[in-house]
């Protein structure tokens, strides 16, 4: 009997709330699989069902403690490939150290290369990911990679929240324009870019807005937010140049150190992130972050690749 088409779902411990999602739209069970660590934090995995001939995805975001979500990935896919797997899928909805995705000075690595090879070698057959930082990381791997985008969700959700012939789409930074371009496309608004500059290293950042944001509302639009920093003096440039409010929407809410204090504190109406990486308390706390479930859309791109259908017609 082949299982040839037979889907399996094993998830790590990154985000175990959006595995447990992704299972329910696809109606199937995660399947049984043990990931724990030794007395020294050495990791350990079991893969506990059968799993020769499957076509297994493995749902793991490389967020914090990212070195530790990532060796549970590569372990994982180990464990697969040596259980005679048919094809592996590595589903990573956040792929961290994406961001040193090249040399930014003499001496340094290129951190997001060695993470691909890592991931390849391991035994992974195709990745899926979701908005990456750079474009180019899908460059990086010798194995098909998926990049999936977080904007039909969040232009649902701007179509829902807000009257569009008064929103302005911005760019916190030069390096984001194409994709704040992309979601204003989509919702027919205009687009605004925010310019920083540093004179000289430890002097802050000098904010130019490069566009006409009086009497609008402001929606900054990128891939991860990490300190806030930039995010909050954005809405603070913005608000000075004569915008009525400012909003994020960002696919990756990192929120490391004292960020979600900062947030809380901003000028910022709201910041809406997706649920790419686990939620803390503390985010689900705050006032102003609301968080949009992904599972649905992640589940949709396993099926079809699992049926090999189109993945990209999903964005069209």
């Amino acid at each position: 009997m082949s299982k040839n088409g037979a889907i399996k779902l094993v998830a790590g411990n990154s985000n175990p709330v959006l595995a447990q999602q992704i299972a329910e739209y696809l109606k199937i069970s995660l399947t049984k699989a043990v990931v724990k660590r030794f007395a020294d934090l050495e990791i350990f995995v079991e893969i506990q069902e059968n799993v020769r001939g499957s076509d297994v995805f493995v749902l793991q975001s490389t967020s914090y403690p990212a070195n530790d979500h990532l060796m549970e990935l590569l372990i994982i896919i180990d464990a697969l490939r040596r259980s005679s797997a048919r094809r592996i899928t590595a589903v990573i909805p956040y792929f961290g150290y994406a961001r040193q995705d090249r040399k930014p000075g003499p001496r340094t690595p290129i951190s997001a290369k060695l993470v691909a090879n890592l991931i390849t070698r391991a035994g992974a057959d195709r990745v899926m990911t979701l908005d990456l930082h750079a474009g180019q990381i899908q460059g990086f791997f010798d194995i098909p990679t998926d990049n999936l985008y977080a904007s039909p969700v969040m232009v649902r959700d701007i179509k829902e929240k807000f009257r569009l012939d008064n929103v302005m789409v911005v760019s916190p930074d030069v390096g984001g324009v194409v994709r704040a371009r992309g979601l204003a496309k989509r919702i027919n608004a205009p687009l605004a870019i925010i310019d920083k500059r540093r004179e000289r290293a430890g002097e802050s950042e000098v904010m130019n807005v490069i566009g006409d944001v009086a009497g609008h509302t402001c929606l900054l639009v990128d891939d991860i937010v990490d300190s806030g920093g930039t995010l909050v003096n954005a809405a603070d440039a913005l608000l000075g140049q004569g915008a009525t409010a400012v909003y994020a929407y960002i696919s990756h809410g990192v929120l490391s150190g004292g960020a979600v204090a900062r947030i809380a504190k901003s000028r910022l109406k709201e910041l809406v992130i997706t649920d790419s990486i686990e939620p803390t308390k503390e985010v689900l706390a705050a006032g102003n972050i609301r968080v949009l479930p992904i599972a649905s859309l992640i589940g949709e791109a396993i099926g079809r690749t699992a049926h090999e259908e189109s993945v990209s017609s999903l964005f069209d």
